[in-house]
């Protein structure tokens, strides 16, 4: 009889875990930090065994990659067979220089429908805006649960460094793609990236206006930094964030502990959501 009960509880709470995966949703914004080989001992070789472990570990179904060249890209596909990613690279359009690639997970997710665009005055080809430095791009995907029909948006980003009118523009224009590229108002909205701003910055304005903080909602959660500038910086610098609509935030973390065989596995700390969908 007790191995019976024993049998029948683990059966319930198998079937418990299996309802809860299909009602949440897993989003990682992770800044990679590019393939620089000035990076000495924090040179992307030496860490990338690291960052596939950080994956394994965190199981997200969205894995949004902010600076990874194609290298990088092609390494954690081989390495993380169970994805497949969506994204091009911001210098020419195809795999030119870094990506803000979006990974899911091919067993639960397919793209419906997928695009970037360039944060510029003109977003549909490649180009540089107002005083950015760089080239910087947005990538976005729809995708649809295979289990249970249910769509999801997923958009990604990196916001410039250099250009404060370029962050701002920037802001502007993702809030305005939003609204034009979502058609299904019911799907959940997850906005991910490394901003180069702190949330209290007003570029976010006119985004707050459409999305939530999934920091600042999250029962669960925490006010860690995010960039660690490998070590060198204070643990205040938050420049990291995700944003959602039509979902509910359930746990926020900043994974910054030494678990992945590694203590730095990039200048930023990779941000971990889950939302109930």
């Amino acid at each position: 009889m007790k191995k019976t009960i024993l049998t029948l509880l683990c059966i319930i709470g198998c079937l418990a875990a299996a309802v809860a995966q299909k009602d949440t949703v897993t989003v990682i914004s992770y800044n990679i930090r590019y393939n620089n080989p000035d990076d000495g001992d924090n040179i992307w070789d030496n860490r990338k065994a690291n960052s596939v472990t950080m994956v394994n570990m965190e199981k997200p179904d969205f894995l949004c990659v902010q600076e990874a060249y194609f290298v990088q890209l092609e390494y954690l596909l081989q390495s993380l067979p169970k994805y497949g990613y969506i994204g091009v690279g911001r210098d020419d359009g195809k795999q030119g220089g870094e990506h803000m690639a979006i990974l899911y997970d091919k067993a639960r997710f397919e793209v419906v429908e997928h695009g970037d665009f360039w944060l510029s005055a003109t977003p549909d080809v490649c180009s540089r805006g107002w005083d950015a430095a760089c080239h910087r791009i947005v990538t976005w995907g729809y995708f649809r649960d295979k289990q249970t029909g249910k769509h999801v948006y997923c958009f990604n980003t990196h916001l410039d460094h250099v250009g404060e009118v370029a962050r701002r523009e920037s802001v502007k224009l993702i809030t305005q793609r939003i609204k034009e590229i979502v058609k299904d108002k019911k799907a959940p909205i997850f906005l991910t990236g490394d901003f180069n701003s702190d949330i209290n910055s007003d570029i976010f304005d006119p985004l707050k206006k459409v999305m939530k903080q999934a920091r600042k909602d999250a029962p669960v959660t925490d006010s860690k930094g995010t960039f660690n500038g490998w070590g060198s910086a204070p643990n205040n610098i938050v420049i990291d964030h995700i944003f959602y609509k039509n979902a509910k935030p359930m746990i926020f973390k900043t994974l910054n502990e030494n678990k992945y065989g590694r203590n730095l596995i990039s200048d930023h700390y990779p941000i971990k959501g889950v939302f109930g969908i």
